[in-house]
């Protein structure tokens, strides 16, 4: 580990190290979030914490803002370095500490001037025009295309992003912390921002950039810091590291493939069952897609990469914008679930509680949920049909439960999945999508739902499987799609099924 930390060493033996967080660990019931992590911050210097989902990103952020209180380690900030105690947002601020996020957490109906001085009134006297002069004067210097009287509002998210962060400048922040600032911004909006970190690391303030998108990581960052399951992989130059190596320890996977990966017999290049053009949503950008009968395909990319948004225009689960649709070569149009339930599409959702599962209600009132909805609330089924649809699942997915009254939220994680796929199966879809359908179950349970989807395409039934485990991908797809920035930048298929062709695919072909 020694190796991957020069770039830190370096930095602190030259002294111009304003944050460095040492040892760092916190726990939380049952869950280890970060164990003996190390951190450190130059002034002047832009520096990505990156991370897959759950690598504790924004446990060491909380931890460094006060919301957290860390269990072991200590922070040191400032010139020369001075160890602090941050107990509270409060204390995060006073030490020069600042944060910007991806929601903006100003108020729109306010000025730019209201906003920038909000909650900072000294006594009883305020002196709104020095202070609108003194806003104007940070705009102008800082390249903020707004007004001090303008309503913060009517400004776009990109300006409304720059004000927050000229604010926590104005504060005498010597850290700014910006955790998923270009995620609603399009691509003129984040150069706009990105010269404005430029502008702000030319003064000597440290930035601490927190984002899924890669390419930004690479066109704005000095130095990378990655986070794996809650613990240091290491903190590198950004010209040492290409992007498909950034990739590789974000994931935890050599280069080289670890193990002979099953192909199954599935072919993309059969007759096709359903296929979108142009298809867009809220949340996603324009995209093609289709799918084969009998395949089992899947969206692949890195956490952030648009893959489940794109399965929910698909499914019509977010508000389709764009885009036409066809099912067995005949125009369809799909623009809300039911549309998607009607033309026999399923979808099991990448969030389980929030979007899966009703907790009150009983494992069989769950399994009948869909059928229900596409039968009409008007016509229920009798009690004798209910009880033998759920005792039909129950026993073909073996789903442990003491009986179908039992409230889904007693079971166990793996089972609750396994009421969410009897719901849909019980509709006899032509198409299943599945997003995470493994997550957070255990390693049994995992291989049934993937030999289950196997058997299902057998079957002639047509699946896109994601999951954010790449040797799962391989076992289950003869397909991927790789999503970067919430684009399809790429389409695998037969010998391209590999980990490192995945994530060279990611990484930009390599680059």
């Amino acid at each position: 580990m020694g190796a991957v930390n020069l770039a830190k060493e370096a930095a602190e033996a030259e002294g111009n190290v304003i944050l460095s967080m040492r040892g760092i660990s916190k726990s939380f019931p049952g869950v280890k979030a970060l164990e003996n992590v190390d951190f450190s911050l130059c002034k002047g210097e832009i520096h990505a914490l990156m991370g897959e989902n759950g690598a504790g990103k924004s446990t060491l952020i909380k931890v460094l803002t006060g919301v957290y209180s860390k269990d072991a380690g200590e922070i040191l900030i400032g010139e020369p370095l001075q160890a602090v105690s941050i107990r509270s947002p409060q204390d995060a601020q006073k030490a020069g500490i600042s944060t910007v996020y991806q929601e903006i957490t100003l108020c729109p109906n306010l000025t730019v001037a209201e906003n920038m001085f909000i909650g900072r009134e000294e006594g009883l006297a305020v002196h709104w025009a020095d202070r609108e002069k003194r806003t104007g004067r940070l705009m102008e210097s800082l390249g903020i295309p707004a007004r001090p009287r303008q309503q913060l509002g009517s400004c776009s998210l990109a300006v409304q992003q720059m004000v927050a962060i000229a604010r926590a400048v104005d504060m005498d922040c010597r850290v700014l912390i910006l955790d998923e600032p270009t995620s609603s911004l399009d691509e003129k909006e984040v150069e706009m921002l990105f010269s404005l970190m430029r502008d702000l690391k030319k003064k000597g303030v440290g930035i601490i950039f927190v984002t899924h998108f890669l390419e930004q990581v690479y066109a704005v960052c000095d130095r990378i810091t990655v986070l794996r399951n809650g613990g240091l992989v290491g903190a590198y130059e950004v010209e040492q590291l290409p992007q498909v190596e950034l990739v590789a320890k974000m994931m935890g996977k050599e280069l080289e493939s670890l193990a002979v990966i099953d192909k199954n017999a599935q072919s993309a290049q059969g007759e096709t069952l359903y296929e979108v053009h142009g298809l867009s949503s809220t949340e996603s950008r324009p995209f093609d897609f289709r799918v084969a009968k009998g395949e089992v395909n899947g969206f692949t990319g890195l956490l952030g990469s648009g893959r489940s948004e794109s399965v929910r225009a698909i499914f019509g689960a977010d508000r389709v914008t764009g885009g036409s649709a066809t099912m067995e070569g005949k125009p369809v149009a799909i623009r809300k679930p039911r549309d998607a339930m009607r033309q026999g599409i399923g979808y099991l959702p990448e969030d389980r509680k929030r979007d899966g599962i009703i907790a009150d209600l009983s494992v069989r009132d769950n399994i009948l949920l869909a059928l229900q909805v596409m039968n009409g609330f008007f016509h229920p089924f009798t009690k004798a049909q209910a009880e033998a649809f759920a005792d039909e699942y129950i026993k073909a997915l073996d789903i442990k439960t003491a009986s179908s009254d039992t409230p889904i939220k007693s079971l166990s994680g793996g089972n609750q999945q396994k009421v969410i796929l009897a719901r849909w199966l019980l509709t006899h879809p032509k198409y299943l999508i599945l997003d995470e359908p493994t997550r957070g179950i255990d390693v049994g349970t995992k291989t049934e739902i993937q030999r289950l989807v196997l058997e299902l395409a057998r079957e002639g039934m047509s699946i896109t499987f994601i999951s954010s485990e790449i040797e799962e991908m391989l076992r289950t797809c003869s397909r991927l799609i790789v999503m970067r920035d919430r684009k399809i930048v790429g389409e695998l298929t037969g010998d391209q099924l590999t980990q490192e062709q995945i994530m060279y695919t990611i990484a930009g072909g390599g680059n």
